[in-house]
């Protein structure tokens, strides 16, 4: 029998903890809850969870340095849940390595269907790794190692950026819609998905340079082969 796989829940309102906790074990999931973020910090070294749902509000250590401290001690895929939906803290999230973010209030049904997606992704990406290096423009891109050099030096990017910057380099010039962006990595489609594209996308050109992945207006992004 398959092990079921631990999702650790961080968040400082016992009744949404214990909602999210018993909607996640229906699914089947282990699922262990820290109240603050210092015992997020201390779960997630001790469980080594599958999955990481962290709301960004917490008393004391906030959900932001939560998320760095949990991601420099091994890459985790991360769902973090805001109150606030502006897109500074959305960039600010997603730049401490969230792979997805959720605003309050939302539905256990919806968090549901977005933990599975992510725990897709994971499972695609180790079957990635199997694929050829990609080079374009000065990148090189190591499935493999998961490691990407720009002229020779190592440039940190999440797991998402990896996986969307893998995607368009290995077929340049093809243009990805957003939609597709979103089902292809991201694993579902939603009507929020373009703001989550369109970030990622601008921290890939922060990283690597502006010119690597083009915009094509009306349509969705390429890599250029050049």
């Amino acid at each position: 029998m398959e092990k079921p796989r631990t999702i650790l829940v961080v968040e400082d309102e016992p009744i949404i903890a214990a909602a999210i906790a018993a909607r996640l074990r229906k699914e089947a999931f282990r699922v262990e809850t820290a109240g603050d973020g210092l015992e997020g910090v201390r779960l997630s070294g001790e469980l080594e969870p599958d999955l990481v749902v962290l709301d960004v509000m917490l008393p004391g250590l906030d959900g932001l340095e939560v998320c760095r401290r949990i991601q420099n001690g091994r890459p985790v895929p991360v769902l973090m849940l805001t109150a606030r939906d502006s897109e500074t803290d959305v960039l600010v999230g997603l730049g401490v390595g969230a792979d997805d973010y959720m605003t309050k209030p939302f539905s256990t049904r919806e968090l549901v269907a977005r933990v599975h997606a992510l725990l897709r992704r994971v499972d695609r990406a180790k079957s990635v790794a199997a694929d050829p290096s990609v080079t374009i423009g000065g990148v090189e891109i190591d499935p493999m190692r998961r490691q990407v050099l720009r002229d020779g030096e190592s440039v940190h990017l999440t797991p998402l950026e990896f996986d969307l910057l893998y995607l368009l380099a290995s077929h340049p010039e093809v243009v990805y819609s957003r939609g597709r962006l979103l089902n292809e990595v991201w694993g579902y489609e939603d009507e929020n998905g373009a703001r989550t594209i369109d970030s990622h996308i601008g921290a890939l050109r922060r990283k690597l340079g502006r010119d690597l992945v083009r915009t094509v207006h009306g349509v969705g992004y390429a890599v250029s082969q050049s």
